[in-house]
């Protein structure tokens, strides 16, 4: 059991190990540490205490990196794989996406001209009641041409509604069609 006292190089030459290697053991051991008059640090160690095993080197050997760049490769071509179907998918769902808006337009374009046709025919049952009453409940309307006047403002407003319906509201071209088709018949 001697000990000595070595510099981290000299503990390093003793072990085969780096001076920073030797640096850390120390550390690690706690070994007890002085300066010397140069200003070096000192290590008090007994070196038949010392258990240490070299441990091999981590170097990569030549074959793993042919292997690695095998691996890049082919993870670069899942990623481009991927990105191309990425793009496909995003295609998909651009041309869904239109679909649902001019479905959705068509959907309000048919419900305003619903609500529409259901205004126009509450106004047009109220003016045929209104008719139906006062022939019942006046007797002779036609001695005055009020039934005359009433049936013509009730076709005007017929005529009127339908031109709105026309105009405001274009039907879809494959209501059109589909229309076009069945008067020829």
């Amino acid at each position: 059991m001697s000990i000595e006292t070595l510099t981290y190089a000299a503990l390093a030459a003793h072990l085969k190990i780096s001076a920073k290697a030797a640096r850390s053991l120390a550390r690690r051991l706690r070994l007890p540490r002085s300066f010397s008059d140069e200003g070096k640090a000192l290590v008090s160690v007994d070196l038949a205490e010392i258990r240490h095993k070299l441990q091999p080197s981590r170097g990569r050997p030549a074959g793993n990196v042919a292997r690695l760049a095998e691996q890049i490769e082919a993870l670069k071509a899942e990623i481009a794989r991927l990105e191309a179907r990425a793009a496909d998918r995003r295609a998909d769902f651009e041309q869904e996406r239109e679909r649902a808006d001019r479905l959705t337009v068509e959907l309000l374009q048919a419900t305003a001209e619903t609500m529409a046709a259901k205004k126009m025919t509450a106004r047009l049952e109220a003016e045929v009641a209104a008719l139906r009453t006062r022939g019942r409940a006046g007797g002779s309307i036609d001695s005055h041409g009020q039934a005359a006047r009433l049936l013509g403002r009730l076709a005007a407003t017929i005529v009127e509604a339908d031109r709105e319906a026309v105009n405001s509201n274009p039907a879809p071209l494959s209501f059109r069609l589909a229309e076009a088709t069945v008067r020829q018949k």
